[in-house]
């Protein structure tokens, strides 16, 4: 179950995500990471033509986002470079 929080509400509709298309990448993406940064995993995937990464916490079989944004290829690259994401 996806529990969805206020604020995330309040950064997907701000930054004009649709919460649907954030559900699908959660759910289904296969491009997957812990950010060793936050302690958090990362899911990445398209909503509309725009690469997105979506930053969840787990607790139990609750999956609970916590921000959407915009990303680049190549800020996930350099990330994984850097050792900030590794592959789950």
């Amino acid at each position: 179950m996806i529990v969805w929080s206020d604020y995330l509400k309040y950064r997907a509709r701000l930054r004009g995500f649709d919460l649907s298309e954030v559900e699908q990448v959660l759910r289904y993406s296969a491009e997957r990471y812990d950010d060793r940064a936050t302690g958090r995993r990362l899911a990445v995937g398209r909503s509309a033509d725009t690469l997105v990464l979506i930053p969840f916490d787990t607790e139990g079989e609750d999956i609970i986002p916590v921000t959407v944004h915009r990303t680049t290829r190549q800020q996930i690259n350099s990330r994984l470079k850097s050792g900030r994401y590794t592959h789950v």
